[in-house]
């Protein structure tokens, strides 16, 4: 997998939205219950940024914030977390960044997201024609983007500009259906994104968004790694997930932990994966270390927050050993 050794560089532009998640305090209690709640930093691909560089590699979040209190609050603390902020742009009118309302309990935690206007959703060429890929190591993209324009345009045009540049492409399917006009153009779209990229991961519901039906899925994914990706990751929750390489593929169990709740595990996956693979550990071991990074996640509160650095991570690792089968 030579295409992916600019990986090593660990430096990462991350594409897509930030947020502000408020979690209904103290954990456990219900929305529609609480009379209090925490801030914290959301967003997917600002989750996928901050779990880089808690594990050592320098990112970049490429976005758009609303010009008032909430897209500073995000900036801030972007830039508490240490990731490069030099491509966040504001802009105003009615755009607002996005906002989860969020319960930290497990099971049956609700999740309400306020997406109408969302700022992300204003990125454009322009932003892109601004990066330097002089170094890189990696463009990351989540499938939230792809759902309006002008940002679907700048997120294709991103690719094809990390792609001219020899930095390879990692692409998080991310489909949320509410975002989306239709499953048809959400499917079109994604699959087009997912040609276009070195490592495509995503879960059994995305999968079988390209493929047509839930039960093609890991066809669509074992396609892509024998066409056009170095490699997938097909997610299936609690079954682990499977990696195909070229013909081959290999399962990866999870990390039997008590959660407190499923939002962030799979930004923590991404991060903790290409962490791995940036760190020099094999493909393997990078899975593994996406899935004890969901873990850890999964077991505390927030998102962002929840992200181990690499001593807590390697640590868990140490104690718990390979993810069960």
């Amino acid at each position: 997998m030579d295409r992916l050794a600019p990986l090593r560089r660990n430096r990462f532009i991350v594409l897509g939205r930030a947020g502000m998640d408020l979690y209904a305090d103290p954990p456990g209690t219900q929305i529609e219950t609480a009379t209090r709640f925490t801030a914290a930093l959301g967003g997917s691909s600002a989750n996928i940024a901050v779990a880089l560089v808690r594990q050592g590699a320098a990112a970049a979040l490429v976005s758009c914030v609303s010009d008032d209190a909430i897209g500073r609050f995000c900036r801030a603390e972007l830039q508490r977390y240490g990731v490069d902020t030099r491509y966040l742009r504001d802009v105003g009118d009615e755009a607002r960044n996005s906002l989860a309302v969020v319960e930290t309990r497990a099971p049956a935690c609700q999740s309400v997201i306020y997406r109408n206007g969302a700022a992300d959703f204003r990125m454009g060429p322009g932003d892109i024609d601004a990066l330097d890929f002089t170094g890189a190591g990696g463009l990351i993209a989540t499938g939230t983007l792809l759902a309006a324009e002008p940002s679907r345009a700048a997120t294709l045009q991103a690719f094809a500009r990390a792609r001219a540049a020899g930095v390879p492409v990692i692409f998080d399917i991310d489909h949320r259906p509410y975002s989306w006009d239709s499953a048809a153009l959400a499917a079109e779209t994604c699959a087009r994104a997912a040609a276009l990229a070195d490592i495509v991961i995503g879960n059994d519901d995305e999968f079988a968004l390209l493929a047509g039906s839930r039960a093609t899925g890991p066809d669509a994914a074992r396609t892509l790694a024998r066409s056009s990706a170095a490699f997938t990751v097909y997610k299936m929750g609690a079954l682990g997930a499977v990696t195909f390489v070229g013909d081959s593929e290999s399962r990866t169990g999870i990390y039997a932990v008590t959660a407190l709740k499923p939002t962030g595990a799979g930004d923590g996956f991404i991060g903790g994966l290409i962490a791995g693979l940036a760190a020099g550990h094999s493909l393997p071991d990078a899975v593994a270390r996406g899935a004890a990074t969901a873990a850890i996640v999964v077991t505390n509160v927030g998102c962002a927050p929840a992200m181990p650095d690499r001593a807590t991570l390697d640590a868990f690792i140490a104690r718990h050993g390979p993810p069960s089968r």
